[in-house]
C-alpha cells in the first residue's frame, strides 16, 4: 500500500479535509535545508509538483520507507526539492493534525465503550511505550542516552494512549531510549488529563500508581509468592486480552515503513513530528480495530 489508507476514496476524503489549509502552507526553504554535503546543482529540474502530488510523495515516504533519492528518480524532481517536500509537509500535518483534539472526555469514552470492557468500565485510556531503533551517535555520552538496555540498540521512546473503543487519544513527545516508562508518562504531560473518577489500563511493567491520581489496572504480580490465586489469574488474563489492542494500534503505526529500519541521524531533526503524524494518521487511515466494533465507533 502506497498510502496505508484503506483505499482510495479514504484517502480522497481525508485530502478533502486538509485540501483548504494546505494553500497557506509554510514550506521549509532551501536556506533551511541544504547543508554543505547537498548543494543543488543549477542544473537540477525545476519541475513543480502540485500539493496533493507532495502529499502523495510524502505518504509514500512515510509508508513505504523509501530512500529519498528512489523518490526523486519516481517524481522527476532534485533529491534535494524530495527533502524540502518531506520536512514541510511533515510540518504541516503535525500542526494540522496535532490541532484537532484528540482526547476524550469521560462520558464520550463510556458511550463509545465496547462490551467487552464492562468490567473495566471506568478505563479512560490504554497506555504504552514503543520504540524506534535510531542509528548509533559517535559521541558515547549521547549513546549512553539513547541506549535501551531492553532493546539492546539506541532507540526513541514514546508513549501512546488509545480509548477502549481504540481511537488514539494520546502521543507524547519522542524520549531517549535510556528513559524509563514511569518517567516519560511524568513528562508527557498525560497525568494533568487525568482525573480520579478515570482508571488507565498498563502493562505489568508500568509501575505508575504512585504518581498518577487514579486507578490503575494493572495484571497482578507473583511478587514473592509461589503462583498467583484463580481471581487474580483470570484479572491477569481479562487484562491482557484488552489490554493488547494498545499494541495493535501500535503495530498499526509501525506499518509506516520508515519506522521498520534504523532510523538515520540524518533526519532526527524531523522524527518527532513523523512519528506524531504516523500515530494520528493512524485515526483516518483505518477501519475499528475489532469489526464487531464499528456501531461502537
Amino acid at each position: 500500500m502506497f498510502h496505508r489508507f484503506a483505499s482510495h476514496a479514504h484517502l480522497m476524503g481525508f485530502w478533502k479535509q486538509i485540501e483548504p489549509a494546505a494553500l497557506n502552507i509554510i514550506r521549509v526553504t532551501r536556506a533551511q535545508s541544504v547543508t554543505k554535503t547537498d548543494q543543488v546543482p543549477h542544473s537540477a529540474s525545476a519541475t513543480v509538483l502540485q500539493p496533493i502530488d507532495e502529499f502523495f510523495l510524502f505518504m509514500n515516504y512515510l509508508s513505504l520507507g523509501l530512500m529519498q533519492k528512489d523518490l526523486a528518480h519516481r517524481f522527476r524532481i532534485h533529491q534535494s526539492t524530495v527533502s524540502r517536500i518531506v520536512n514541510t509537509w511533515a510540518n504541516f500535518l503535525y500542526t494540522v493534525l496535532g490541532a484537532v483534539n484528540i482526547w476524550l472526555d469521560e462520558d464520550t469514552v463510556k458511550a463509545h465503550l465496547p462490551e467487552v470492557f464492562q468490567d473495566y468500565a471506568d478505563t479512560q485510556v490504554i497506555l504504552d511505550c514503543t520504540e524506534l531503533r535510531c542509528q548509533t551517535p559517535n559521541s558515547l555520552l549521547l549513546q549512553s542516552e539513547v541506549f535501551s538496555t531492553y532493546k539492546s540498540h539506541c532507540t526513541f521512546k514514546g508513549l501512546i494512549g488509545i480509548a477502549p473503543h481504540g481511537a488514539v487519544t494520546f502521543v507524547s513527545s519522542l524520549y531517549q531510549g535510556a528513559t524509563g516508562d514511569k518517567e516519560i508518562l511524568k513528562q508527557s504531560g498525560i497525568v494533568a488529563l487525568l482525573k480520579p473518577s478515570m482508571a488507565i489500563m498498563v502493562d505489568k511493567g508500568f509501575l505508575v500508581e504512585d504518581c498518577v491520581p487514579c486507578k490503575v489496572h494493572i495484571p497482578t504480580f507473583l511478587s514473592k509468592r509461589a503462583q498467583l490465586s484463580r481471581s487474580e489469574i483470570r484479572k491477569t488474563q481479562s487484562i491482557a486480552r484488552l489490554r493488547v489492542h494498545v499494541e495493535r494500534v501500535i503495530h498499526r503505526v509501525k506499518e509506516h515503513k520508515i519506522f521498520s529500519t534504523v532510523i538515520p541521524l540524518s533526519i532526527t531533526g524531523s522524527i518527532n513530528q513523523l512519528f506524531a503524524v504516523a500515530c494520528l494518521l493512524v485515526n483516518y487511515q483505518n477501519g475499528p480495530l475489532v469489526k464487531a466494533w464499528a456501531s461502537n465507533c
